[in-house]
């Protein structure tokens, strides 16, 4: 179980998918960078200066950096804030931590994700900005779930230890974006 947050997984996924495969072969630099505070809202100065946001819903681990009891999540949400700009593209990306349930309290671990859990929310992001900033029309969207993919079974999810629910975005439905 991939426990720890790990930013370069993250890091050499998004580069790999981007050189590797090509899945934004536009002849555009893309970035991925890191903020843990930002949220899901885009101001509307920011909408003018071309951002846009969207959420993913992941699967991840968790472990409590008090206790170091280990847990899993079905509902692990991933904002992503993204604009292109006279050539350079940009994707922010904050994770949202879950609280301890034997711990309690206002720590939030960050969760650690498996490669293919990675590549899939990256995979998704990467639809999105073709959509959103290319006008790339495609209706064959992989949303990261794999229809013969069986859903993991988890305990029920615990709102008032998780981050995003605290803040009101707790697996929101992410087709609209900002």
């Amino acid at each position: 179980m991939d426990t720890e947050w790990t930013a370069s997984l993250w890091l050499d996924t998004f580069n790999e998918l981007l050189n590797e495969d090509n899945e934004l072969d536009y002849g555009d630099r893309w970035t991925l960078n890191f903020n843990y505070n930002q949220t899901d809202r885009v101001t509307e100065e920011e909408r003018r200066r071309g951002w846009k946001v969207s959420t993913y819903c992941a699967r991840g681990n968790f472990e409590c950096a008090s206790c170091t009891r280990t847990w899993a999540s079905a509902r692990v949400v991933l904002v992503f804030r993204y604009r292109l700009l006279r050539g350079q593209g940009t994707v922010i990306m904050r994770p949202f931590g879950q609280a301890c349930l034997r711990c309690r309290g206002n720590n939030f671990n960050l969760p650690g994700f498996a490669e293919k859990e990675v590549e899939q929310a990256l995979l998704r992001q990467f639809y999105k900005i073709r959509k959103n900033c290319y006008d790339e029309e495609d209706d064959d969207e992989d949303s990261g779930r794999s229809s013969s993919e069986p859903e993991a079974k988890t305990k029920p999810h615990e709102k008032n230890l998780c981050q995003a629910c605290r803040m009101g975005i707790c697996c929101v439905d992410d087709e609209d974006d900002d």
